[in-house]
């Protein structure tokens, strides 16, 4: 394989953002959109010839490095490429999902002041994310791991005049500043214990170093490896927002809509999954961080998905399904089907971009207004936003031959199949919330496009309160002409990207499911024990993508999300008063899900608060009692006395000098006198 053709992928996508956000006047507002998206562009292309050389050639995967940065105490610092298969499928969907927002944003951004310096955000988290996901070393996936998390920082403050904005930025700044230092620290260890930051070589030391403890104290220790990986997934629970540190994500709603649907589908998030199958080699020879992974994605599978029930903002219940749906890849990686969960990284990358760019659609159409409560009957003002939306939530809600059903039904079947202690905790957790994610997912829907036209109502208050546009901004071409009308359906540039973000949501898993999954199509870029190879058990079963999605018609997962179609249909579009008075029974649940499980108010009153009353004791304890007081203070005050006492000793006269010379001398005296 050609290095200088990885290069170029890696280097299209950054060239593009420096000229679009250090070109100033020399590039227009339009040249800075085409450049960065012939940058993307020529990238994906380049990316699915890889992918076809690997998978369909036979070309052997790509291991080397690039250039050497530096050689310290015989660790060598390298930028470098590892590309196989896992890596190419990553590269696909990375920078197809990125060449569909960046066309998509020309429509939705197209009258916002920051129109270049969005093309260049935007562009730079491809450069960032293919870093990462084509890195051979830890070195280089730090580098790419810390760039998306600056560049997203960048993206959800993008407008910066909104102190909610801020706000938000902030959060998911701090919140991944916890879960880096815990990523830091496995690299540390990988790093203490195989001298090498190379992958290969943390890979073939993983046996060795599985039989290792790591002592915590003088009397108790751990096993190294299971250390090691725990620290690691802490960063992917930080990026891939896993309990407990998933709060900066809804957040991430503050900034526009294209790059929710970046972060949320192809880029940032996905970081942590690919992280985990990259490390399955590690991963693999401990129970214990297995066990651990499996528990955390379990418990945000289920309870990320109850909070997009009572949510009313339609990008903040996107954004819960995302939690969910990370939550069920984590269960993939926890029962040792790294492959389901890459399968499921993949098919999610269309549909949630899909559900993202429909209700930025929505948002355009509405004129900025976000609240699902102001909308209803939109499906005949916006007919191609409504089927695309319809055809991404058949996908998420797992429909039988909708790619979404092949990827999640397959996750929850390898949690029955799976042996390991918490996984059947796990397997109640996915399959009570294929129940749940119909019902928000179908609230969603029949709130939006169907039912009455509340927005008629609702329509003076949107106008000067709107959701993303309420704050001083313009964001939608066509807004400009039409704010204060009727709903109207978005222009081309914004509904040709959802058309082809609905082609692989309905057919990439019909089509996938088998090579993929049971086909090995993955090979040697994903090491799993015979013991725990619980997608080998299952691919007995398999007969194929038809009968694997008839069979679904007859399966527990099949009704539950039909339960929750029905339920939303019954609650929010047949007997719309139904929702009022379940949510007046169950005030004390309903509680506890608007107010986050009380995650925010712990972290804000408890966390940042005691942060603050700890660092003001610190100060004044510590800098000022302390440090100013007794050390830098108190030793010039100290010294000073001792020069005061001293300096009545130094008088000038010759008889005083004599007088302390004969009284020293007598001291002497004396006490040779006593000694003998």
């Amino acid at each position: 394989m050609n290095p200088n053709l990885l290069l170029a992928i890696v280097l299209l996508p950054l060239a593009g953002a420096i000229i679009a956000g250090l070109g100033g006047r020399l590039v227009s507002r339009m040249a800075a959109a085409y450049v960065t998206i012939a940058g993307v562009a020529i990238s994906c292309v380049l990316s699915l010839i890889v992918l076809k050389q690997i998978y369909w050639d036979g070309v052997p995967a790509f291991n080397g490095p690039v250039y050497t940065w530096l050689v310290s105490d015989g660790v060598t610092m390298q930028v470098g490429f590892l590309v196989d298969r896992l890596t190419a499928l990553m590269m696909a969907v990375v920078t197809f999902v990125s060449l569909c927002v960046h066309v998509y944003t020309i429509g939705y951004m197209h009258d916002d002041p920051g129109f270049k310096r969005f093309f260049s955000y935007i562009s730079l988290f491809t450069f960032s994310m293919l870093m990462l996901v084509m890195s051979n070393n830890f070195m280089q996936l730090f580098f790419g791991w810390e760039a998306v998390g600056v560049v997203s920082y960048l993206l959800i403050g993008f407008w910066y005049t909104r102190p909610s904005a801020i706000f938000a930025n902030l959060k998911a700044f701090l919140v991944n500043r916890v879960g880096d230092f815990g990523f830091v620290l496995g690299i540390a260890g990988v790093l203490y214990y195989t001298g090498s930051l190379d992958y290969t070589a943390a890979f073939e030391a993983a046996p060795r170093i599985a039989q290792e403890s790591f002592p915590l104290t003088s009397t108790t220790s751990v096993e190294a490896l299971g250390l090691i990986c725990i620290l690691l997934f802490i960063g992917a629970m930080g990026k891939s927002a896993q309990v407990p540190l998933h709060v900066w994500l809804p957040d991430s709603m503050e900034g526009p809509t294209p790059i929710s649907a970046l972060i949320h589908a192809a880029t940032m998030v996905t970081a942590g999954i690919f992280m985990v199958a990259r490390m399955s080699p590690l991963f693999e020879h401990s129970e214990l961080a297995l066990n651990f992974v499996l528990i955390i994605g379990a418990t945000t599978a289920l309870f990320m998905g109850l909070l997009g029930i009572v949510n009313n903002d339609i990008k903040r219940v996107v954004a819960y399904s995302t939690l969910s749906q990370l939550g069920y890849m984590t269960v993939a990686l926890g029962v040792s089907a790294y492959g389901a969960a890459i399968f499921h990284l993949m098919t999610h990358a269309f549909f949630k971009a899909l559900l993202f760019l429909a209700a930025g659609s929505v948002i355009i159409g509405m004129h900025h207004e976000q609240d699902m409560r102001k909308m209803g009957g939109l499906a005949k003002y916006m007919p191609v936003t409504a089927v695309t939306c319809w055809i991404g939530a058949l996908a998420l809600i797992g429909t039988p031959f909708f790619s979404g059903f092949y990827s999640k039904d397959m996750i929850i079947e390898a949690a029955a199949a799976s042996h390991r202690w918490a996984a059947p905790y796990a397997y109640w957790c996915v399959l009570i919330g294929v129940f749940v994610t119909a019902l928000y997912t179908f609230r969603m829907l029949f709130l939006t496009f169907h039912g009455e036209e509340r927005f008629r109502t609702a329509h003076a208050h949107a106008a000067s309160h709107g959701g993303e546009g309420g704050h001083g901004e313009s964001h939608g071409s066509a807004d400009a002409h039409h704010h204060g009308g009727e709903p109207h359906e978005s222009p081309p540039v914004v509904t040709v990207p959802l058309i082809a973000l609905a082609i692989p949501s309905i057919f990439i898993g019909l089509f996938t499911v088998g090579p993929v999954l049971f086909g090995g199509y993955f090979g040697d870029s994903i090491f799993v024990l015979e013991r725990n190879d619980v997608l080998a058990e299952l691919g007995h079963e398999f007969h194929g993508p038809v009968a694997f999605a008839l069979h679904g018609f007859i399966t527990p997962t099949f009704w539950l999300a039909l339960a929750g179609v029905v339920t939303a249909w019954v609650f929010f579009l047949w007997k719309p008063g139904l929702a009022d008075r379940a949510a007046e029974a169950l005030r004390p649940i309903r509680t506890i899900l608007v107010n986050k499980y009380y995650f925010d108010w712990f972290n804000e009153n408890v966390i940042a608060r005691g942060s603050r009353l700890l660092g003001r004791a610190l100060w004044r304890g510590g800098d000022q009692v302390l440090i100013d007081g007794a050390l830098v203070n108190g030793t010039a005050a100290t010294v000073g006395r001792f020069g005061g006492v001293v300096r009545l000793i130094q008088s000038g006269y010759l008889y005083s000098y004599a007088f302390w010379m004969f009284i020293g001398l007598a001291v002497l005296l004396g006490w040779f006198l006593l000694r003998s």
